[in-house]
């Protein structure tokens, strides 16, 4: 990877994720229907607010990702036994899936498990169809990779917003999130340029 190819990915990520930002916080303020209508000046207001969110949403996403390929690559030269890195790829996964169902409902003592495994199970879907997209693009390899980078590293990057049970924070924190994971992880192999890597 060049620094050029770098620099690109970086400030598309960081324009990718200020522009999710922006979109998913109008959204989120016009249909809440605690929040009064704002003013023009406070809509200009929180928009840079959101601006400013993005960017930083988008930075902690790439951190993940460059922290990602370096415990990946540490753990392929510890682990050599492609099928044992794997399973362990796999079982984390599971776990992060598990623990965010069970520790936010024994956290924020909820009436309904059910409404706690929403969130997971979308994750999950929405990683599978990135995984799906990456085997598309690349070979059958990169499927287990890209969910667990997709699923444990997203949740790990959303915990601030995790923390509050406060679906606007988690759906204003997570979608720039998995947007800015989908875009690093899907243009890796071009940033590389190693289609079957």
């Amino acid at each position: 990877m060049t620094l050029r190819k770098w620099f690109r990915l970086f400030f598309t990520a960081l324009l990718i994720g200020i522009i999710t930002s922006v979109a998913v916080g109008l959204i989120l303020e016009f249909t809440d229907q605690a929040f009064p209508i704002p003013t023009m000046s406070g809509v200009g207001f929180n928009v840079v607010n959101m601006t400013l969110g993005g960017a930083t949403i988008s930075l902690l996403s790439q951190m993940g990702f460059f922290s990602f390929l370096i415990v990946r690559f540490i753990a392929i030269g510890i682990i050599r036994n492609k099928v044992i890195w794997d399973l362990i790829q796999l079982t984390l996964t599971i776990v992060a899936i598990i623990d965010l169902v069970y520790l936010r409902y024994s956290n924020f003592n909820g009436d309904s498990l059910l409404l706690y495994t929403i969130m997971p199970l979308l994750i999950l879907a929405i990683s599978l169809g990135v995984s799906y997209w990456k085997v598309k693009l690349t070979n059958k390899n990169a499927f287990i990779p890209t969910l667990f980078f997709m699923v444990v590293v997203t949740i790990l990057e959303a915990v601030p917003a995790l923390k509050l049970n406060n679906t606007a924070s988690s759906i204003f924190m997570l979608t720039p999130l998995i947007v800015c994971n989908s875009y690093q992880i899907l243009s890796l192999h071009k940033m590389t340029e190693n289609k079957k890597s």
